[in-house]
């Protein structure tokens, strides 16, 4: 596993059988008790990026750059569907101007009112422009939310991994969207999830039934394949 453990005890599920007294079903509760488990864990592993420094992320992001390129999928990949990465995630700055002056084309995330993800090209980071949630988007045409899955390689922002592939996102909603998109294609879209070391989980993630897992996990210190 990449570093020390830092998270809870993995949450417990309440098995139920056919409806509770209150009148709610039992699988309302299930869902509560993982969303608050899902909760639970964003904190611990916020909390812990919180104290990562300025030097330690751009270290880390030229080490995630190398280790991301030397993926086989992404190395035979003329189009790769990215991220611009903000506050202490790890940076992909490094990969994205890698992959640009490669000649990939790459795609970058617009967040939609609503939640979805439609997409558009990377052209430098002069045009990048700022967007809801602190977030940096492209300025260019909008490729619309299918465009993706014409990427075959799709890697997507998280907290945490588990073995088994299940990640833990920020709760909004819009990388399930997105996940369950390229699952849905006709063509295989290869899918990691770019982390911290330390982020991958030897626990359950805790889980909904939307929830999609990935194939791999990218780390400065190197690559897992999932499931």
């Amino acid at each position: 596993m990449d570093g020390p453990p830092f998270w809870a005890s993995p949450y417990k599920h309440r098995r139920t059988g056919r409806r509770a007294t209150c009148g709610r079903p039992y699988g309302e509760d299930v869902t509560t008790t993982v969303r608050e488990a899902k909760r639970a864990l964003r904190e611990r592993i916020l909390a812990r990026r919180r104290d990562l420094d300025a030097t330690a992320l751009a270290s880390a992001a030229s080490r995630l750059r190398d280790v991301v390129l030397g993926l086989p999928e992404v190395a035979a990949a003329s189009t790769v569907a990215t991220y611009v990465s903000v506050g202490r995630e790890p940076g992909t700055g490094p990969l994205v101007e890698a992959l640009s002056d490669d000649g990939v084309d790459v795609l970058l995330p617009v967040l939609l009112p609503g939640g979805d993800v439609d997409w558009a090209r990377y052209t430098g980071p002069q045009h990048l422009v700022p967007a809801a949630r602190g977030l940096l988007e492209p300025d260019g045409e909008r490729l619309g939310p299918a465009a993706v899955t014409a990427a075959p390689v799709l890697l997507v922002p998280g907290l945490a991994v588990d073995r088994r592939g299940h990640r833990l996102g920020r709760g909004g909603g819009s990388y399930d969207r997105v996940l369950a998109r390229v699952l849905g294609s006709t063509t295989p879209v290869f899918t990691c999830v770019l982390l911290h070391d330390g982020e991958v989980l030897d626990i359950p993630v805790p889980r909904e039934p939307h929830d999609v897992p990935v194939d791999a996990v990218a780390t400065p210190s190197g690559v897992h394949r999932l499931r």
